[in-house]
């Protein structure tokens, strides 16, 4: 069985991207060096779908100039009911990041988004949700989205079958880096964690807990990861060998968004068995496992 025969096509998935002003009304630490920021931006948080990015900017800066990627955490709505925003979380790592830290209510920032096709809807009965890391981020929105808890897009998605349950895997190096766990909770997913310290959850690698979840009485129907590429590429090898289809959402570092610059790239397998290049913003950033070359 093929990822293809499991999830919906990406067709026509990738809405027009817009540049658009976005108003920070709230910018909260969540972990060590993990943080969780909402702006206003209705223009983005209605058309956006879960496992989709944008770039981020502060234009009052020129260094650095470009801007960066971050991965939907979830949109938010006014009291109305009406979807006016958009949440996402980093990781401090960089010029950029740790800047953004020092963003405060009222604070005017660039987005540029919609970018990317996002992870496609699954017709699975029990989803497993792979994370390492900041890898976390798109799977708030991802796990709301397949128990029928919130709708993404415009027009809205509509899920085609019935999810049962879905489970999140979540690898992080200490209990000092879990960042999200109630969020994910409050979406209603399953919680699976564990520590390469041993400080919380399981001793040992995320790779451990989705053995046992494919080994279990409710195995797993397909597979979405996210996080480091030596991880993910483990992932795939497991989901292979068992069978299961899975699909890789890429961290590739990018400088445009939408595929002008070329520095994005990502190996892909072709049909005969050769592989070429894909642009990450474009063609991903989530690919079949099967093809891609990690």
């Amino acid at each position: 069985m093929t990822a293809e025969s499991s999830c919906e096509s990406f067709a026509g998935l990738v809405p027009t991207a817009v540049q658009a002003s976005a108003i920070v009304v709230e910018n909260v630490p969540m972990a060590r060096d993990t943080w969780r920021i909402r702006v206003v931006c209705p223009e983005i948080a209605k058309q956006i779908v879960p496992g989709q990015f944008f770039m981020v900017r502060d234009p009052k800066l020129t260094d650095p100039m470009l801007g960066r990627p971050f991965a939907l955490l979830d949109t938010w709505s006014d009291e109305s009911g009406e979807t006016i925003g958009v949440e996402f979380g980093y990781l401090v790592v960089g010029k950029l990041t740790r800047h953004m830290t020092t963003w405060q209510d009222g604070d005017e920032i660039s987005l540029w988004g919609p970018l990317g096709n996002g992870f496609p809807l699954t017709t699975a009965r029990s989803p497993l949700l792979v994370a390492g890391g900041i890898g976390q981020t798109p799977f708030v929105a991802v796990g709301r989205e397949l128990l029928g808890r919130s709708r993404y897009g415009s027009p809205a998605r509509e899920l085609t079958g019935t999810v049962e349950s879905v489970r999140l895997c979540y690898g992080v190096r200490s209990d000092a880096y879990l960042a999200g766990i109630e969020l994910f909770q409050d979406a209603g997913l399953d919680v699976q964690v564990s520590t390469d310290d041993g400080s919380f959850g399981h001793h040992g690698f995320v790779t451990e807990l989705v053995q046992q979840a494919i080994g279990g009485t409710n195995r797993p129907d397909v597979i979405f990861c996210c996080g480091p590429e030596p991880m993910m590429g483990a992932v795939s090898e497991i989901a292979q060998a068992a069978g299961i289809p899975c699909w890789l959402s890429l961290e590739s570092p990018m400088a445009c968004g939408f595929g002008i610059c070329f520095s994005c790239v990502t190996k892909v397998r072709m049909d005969d068995g050769s592989w070429d290049y894909r642009r990450t913003c474009i063609e991903g950033p989530v690919f079949p496992a099967e093809k891609l070359c990690l």
